[in-house]
């Protein structure tokens, strides 16, 4: 069974940061490429950023890039999202990815205010 566990979400204040983590089981991580997603309040799902298997390749939506890091440690079966310089508009339940498949994990409550 396949099984996505986000973790490290929290309330943070404008300008912080947070560290989301992805613990994948029940299939081999290292052969997916995986993603983030997000679903703001009152919004749709939106695509976030993505990583190919190997951890190389990461790509970013326009408005985290330069802000959000993606990376992945395969011996770990993890994937991480680094979230600084945060801002209100941030706020959402973030979901690790795998699109092809749309697997996609319960979800971490990231809430930016101050």
């Amino acid at each position: 069974e396949v099984q996505l566990v986000e973790s490290g979400g929290g309330l943070v204040q404008p300008g912080g940061s947070l560290k989301l983590s992805c613990a994948a089981s029940g299939f081999t991580f290292s052969k997916y490429g995986m993603s983030w997603v997000r679903q703001g309040p009152g919004k749709g799902l939106e695509w976030v950023s993505s990583i190919s298997n190997r951890g190389t390749l990461p790509t970013y939506a326009d408005d985290v890039k330069g802000r959000f890091t993606i990376s992945r440690d395969n011996a770990k079966n993890t994937l991480y999202l680094q979230m600084n310089n945060l801002k209100p508009e941030d706020t959402a339940v973030y979901y690790c990815s795998q699109r092809v498949n749309n697997w996609r994990g319960q979800g971490t409550q990231v809430t930016v205010s101050s």
